[in-house]
């Protein structure tokens, strides 16, 4: 019997390690354990809300469990107030800098979306973004595509109303270094009248600041300048949409060079952009390479006037 012994207490060890983690949230999680379950995306990665609901590994994660990771925050943007969702993890694409995990909520009612988090170096939260929402009404189909970049192809289509055509529209989003994600592909075949309204993504945010505000030609022509927390920098999004059916978007932060000049670029992105502050006005010259987030016969070159805040009465 003595010389079994070995036997049996390797498959003992064995029997242990292949043990699960709790994911449950009622213990520490180990952050290595945490991203062993999301499997590495090679190549691009494809998925629609009509098969939404079959993506993801069949370990559950708890709600807790991804509150020792992510901030409340980020997770009440995914789920509201339901945090009895089931969560499963569906991927992880690594790269020099950042970590993507790909998660999919599911809510009692068994409806689904996808969603991205960014994590740093060090396995810290950086952002958070929905890709995916499987609870739609409006007669499209809605899918995401990402590339091994990482991009964030969020598009729709649907049947035209003419024989054999299809209305699409589609935008690209990548995480910068500014700790945002933005748009760096806007396309569409949709008419001007028929396309959805722009979604600022900065209109909450405050602007207490001296360059702070709207500049505003119309609903789709604009730029939202906003407070920054570094010193000396602004947010800002732009939105333009120029005869010919001509679009562009940008969503970043700007770096004041002198008084009433300030320039956007970013690290390994060919686009800049140079802002000057003149009275009410606001005007913006492309000067670096800003193809993909335009389109190719229209450039970031343009003026805007600053819309006037009503003052509340007291």
């Amino acid at each position: 019997m003595k010389r079994w012994w070995p036997v049996l207490l390797c498959l003992w060890l064995v029997a242990c390690s292949d043990k699960k983690p709790d994911l449950s949230g009622e213990k520490p999680v180990k952050t290595a354990d945490f991203l062993a379950v999301f499997p590495p995306l090679v190549g691009s990665f494809s998925a629609a809300d009509s098969n939404l609901a079959r993506l993801g590994d069949t370990t559950t994660i708890g709600y807790r469990a991804l509150q020792q990771f992510f901030p409340d925050s980020a997770l009440t943007d995914m789920v509201g107030k339901d945090n009895r969702q089931k969560i499963h993890a569906v991927g992880k694409i690594e790269k020099d800098n950042e970590t993507y995990l790909l998660l999919k909520f599911t809510n009692r009612k068994k409806i689904s979306q996808l969603a991205v988090f960014v994590l740093d170096k060090k396995h810290k939260f950086l952002a958070a973004k929905k890709l995916l929402d499987a609870d739609r009404s409006d007669g499209y189909l809605h899918s995401v595509t990402i590339n091994r970049e990482p991009t964030f192809f969020i598009g729709r289509e649907k049947k035209g109303k003419e024989e054999n055509t299809t209305l699409y529209s589609r935008a690209g989003w990548v995480y910068n270094d500014a700790g945002l994600f933005m748009v760096v592909v806007n396309d569409s075949n949709e008419g001007l009248n028929k396309a959805a309204p722009v979604v600022n993504p900065l209109d909450t945010l405050p602007r207490k600041n001296k360059f702070s505000g709207d500049y505003v030609r119309d609903k789709r022509n604009f730029i939202s300048v906003r407070d920054n927390s570094k010193p000396n920098t602004y947010l800002f999004f732009v939105h333009f949409e120029k005869d010919g059916g001509c679009n562009g978007e940008l969503k970043g932060e700007m770096t004041m060079k002198s008084n009433n000049s300030a320039r956007y670029t970013a690290k390994g992105d060919p686009c800049v952009i140079d802002f000057n502050f003149e009275g009410n006005e606001i005007t913006i010259k492309e000067t670096g390479t800003c193809g993909n987030r335009r389109g190719m016969k229209c450039l970031f070159d343009d003026s805007f006037t600053r819309k006037k805040e009503l003052r509340k009465k007291k």
